[in-house]
């Protein structure tokens, strides 16, 4: 579950393949009739953190470290919460080109860690695994929002 069906047991940067998971899980939620994509898209983060700050502690402890990199449920977290921006501000989902630009914000984001990312990621437990991405996702999803409104029709 934390490993996203094992995409974070990836040999080298597990938090890419985890946040691959998280575009390959929005695409079809934004599809599923009678829901608003950013709503079903924020019920799903939702659960992705309420399981990842239940079971933060756990995985810190079987992987002996802070924040392990092979969780990557705040990954999926965090892009899910990324693209929900863009559906709700513009009521549509994104295209492929955007499913690319919000993966790559989101990447940016996650790697860079603006404040106060690095602040949260020392939250005890699971608080600490999952609302760095979480934060940060709004910073990507701002950002996604930006290019829209600047005129980048192809998102």
């Amino acid at each position: 579950m934390l490993t996203f069906c094992g995409l974070g047991l990836a040999p080298v940067a597990p938090g890419t393949f985890g946040t691959l998971g998280g575009v390959l899980l929005a695409i079809p939620i934004v599809l599923i009739p009678g829901v608003p994509g950013w709503l079903g898209l924020l019920a799903a983060a939702a659960l992705a953190v309420a399981l990842g700050v239940a079971l933060g502690g756990f995985a810190e402890r079987h992987f002996d470290c802070k924040d392990p990199g092979q969780v990557v449920i705040d990954e999926v977290a965090g892009y899910l919460v990324t693209v929900a921006a863009w559906d709700l501000a513009f009521g549509r989902p994104l295209t492929f080109a955007g499913h690319c630009a919000a993966f790559l914000l989101f990447r940016a984001a996650d790697i860079l860690k603006p404040p106060p990312g690095r602040w949260l990621e020392q939250l005890p437990g699971g608080w600490g695994v999952m609302l760095d991405d979480v934060v940060l996702a709004l910073y990507s999803g701002a950002a996604l929002c930006g290019l829209g409104w600047l005129g980048f029709t192809w998102l």
